[in-house]
């Protein structure tokens, strides 16, 4: 079998890391941090355990770029959807909504985010966050600013805020109040984005699913279809069968073989039941045979040249 080439490895790489994450968000989610350990992750994606210290150094770096990966993609998702728009200020509204909209349907998880941001290894510069800061940068850019390597910390820092204060256990402070303060700040409209007590698109049960978020199977290596169209996957190649042996057919030459790996017998015929085997007695001697033939005590053996049975002359020596 040969070796898997590079690409192959990098995809296998690339899924691994993938249900990692979706399966942290899932536990924490259902657990909570502490009670989530990193073998329960592992077991949750179907890894070995020593894979998760391969790709995040500790638990909570995991549990944060999984999070980020979860708002990501929950940003990107709100500016995407229909109808499309290009208006800066309906993006902005958009954004907005989107995290605290996380914070309303996942405030486990949320503030598990905000509580290991605030630990000592503070916020991981991880892929996941790199791609949420780049999506909020242009955010802030089509919302029109003109310096938007520094409007975006102030955004940032404004909806951590926000998540804090919604969160902050015994004075929560309520999610249309924080969205009116954001909202004013940026001179929005209150009838964009997606104001409190609507849902999104598919509803409770597409909040309570975040698989979509997470790309655990195989990229197809076609070009996506239009919107509404499910991808197909790539057919599985079927590995071609065998073709079935033979039986085995007579010998050449009329030949038969014979059992036991012993060489066949001229003719093609196999002996007859017993034909090797001796007569029952052939091998015995008559009674009395092997007495006669051996000399009695005290009788000489006859020299070569005399007949037996006589002591007397032989006829030569007459």
């Amino acid at each position: 079998m040969s070796p898997r080439s590079a690409s192959v490895n990098e995809e296998l790489r690339r899924r691994s890391r993938e249900r990692l994450l979706q399966a942290a968000v899932e536990l924490v989610s259902e657990r909570g941090y502490e009670a989530t350990t990193l073998g329960d992750i592992a077991d949750r994606a179907g890894s070995a355990r020593g894979l998760v210290s391969y790709y995040f150094p500790g638990k909570r770096q995991l549990v944060q770029s999984a999070v980020h990966r979860l708002m990501h993609r929950t940003l990107e998702e709100a500016l995407e959807r229909e109808p499309g728009t290009e208006d800066g200020r309906e993006r902005m509204a958009r954004a907005i909504d989107a995290i605290l909209g996380l914070t309303r349907d996942h405030p486990v998880l949320m503030r598990t985010h905000m509580a290991g941001i605030l630990q000592g290894e503070g916020l991981v510069r991880c892929p996941e966050q790199q791609r949420l800061a780049e999506l909020l940068r242009d955010t802030v850019a089509r919302y029109g600013s003109a310096d938007a390597d520094t409007d975006y910390p102030m955004l940032r820092a404004l909806l951590m805020g926000a998540v804090y204060a919604a969160l902050v256990p015994g004075v929560p402070m309520p999610l249309s109040t924080l969205r009116g303060e954001l909202f004013r700040r940026y001179r929005l409209d209150g009838a964009q984005g997606t104001p409190p007590g609507t849902e999104g698109p598919g509803g409770a049960a597409c909040i309570a699913d975040l698989s979509r978020f997470f790309a655990t199977e195989s990229r197809a290596t076609t070009a996506p279809g239009p919107p509404g169209v499910r991808e197909q996957k790539p057919a599985v190649p079927v590995p071609a069968q065998k073709p079935p042996v033979p039986a085995r057919g007579p010998v050449p030459g009329g030949q038969e073989p014979v059992p036991g790996g012993q060489e066949p017998v001229p003719g093609g015929q196999r002996p007859a039941p017993g034909a090797l085997e001796p007569a029952p007695g052939a091998l015995e001697s008559a009674p009395g045979a092997l007495d006669s033939a051996v000399p009695a005590r005290g009788q000489t053996v006859p020299a070569r040249g005399q007949t037996g049975g006589t002591n007397g002359p032989t006829a030569q020596s007459k």
